[in-house]
């Protein structure tokens, strides 16, 4: 049975001979209600006050919770992004290794191309080297045989020869 400050300030003794001082019991009984009635006050707020630190405590432990969750899917997807990372500069390197090998394999086949173009064009030097040669040569030989006085003379009559044939053959209407 739970006792109120009402139930004390109502409370009524019975009197007998020798009993207590009336005035005293109730005075007494008045106190006593009084600071009950501020104990159960005090219990009330107390009560109130433990269910909001409660509360709050339990709000505490679920930001907590959210907290750990924030952090432990942070992590897991700052591990995934490094994953990722990683996998694209492999793909990047692999690609551009790649790339080189083809530059690579483009230049030594351009080099192999000019080599060869310097080739032909050292075969092409020393054909018309001798071709020119040849040319000077057959010049020099010509001049050698004009720059004799005997030619002249020697053959002069030989063209007049030949002339002359030419001119009765013509004449003759080309018999």
């Amino acid at each position: 049975m739970k006792i109120t400050p009402l139930d004390i300030r109502q409370k009524r003794f019975d009197t007998a001979l020798r009993g207590f001082s009336r005035r005293e019991v109730e005075a007494y009984l008045e106190l006593l209600a009084g600071e009950f009635e501020e104990v159960v006050k005090e219990n009330i707020a107390l009560k109130e006050e433990f269910k909001r630190a409660q509360l709050r405590i339990e709000q505490y432990q679920e930001r907590e919770r959210t907290l750990q969750e924030t952090m432990v899917t942070a992590q897991k997807i700052s591990e995934d992004l490094k994953a990722t990372a990683k996998k694209e500069a492999e793909i990047i390197i692999a690609d551009a290794e790649h790339q080189a090998e083809k530059i690579v394999h483009g230049a030594h086949q351009k080099l192999v191309q000019v080599v060869e173009d310097i080739n032909e064009l050292k075969r092409q030097r020393t054909q018309f080297e001798s071709q020119v040669r040849s040319v000077v040569e057959a010049h020099r030989k010509l001049l050698e045989t004009f720059a004799g006085p005997a030619f002249a003379d020697r053959d002069y009559a030989r063209i007049e020869d030949n002339v002359a044939f030419l001119s009765q053959k013509k004449a003759n209407g080309g018999e």
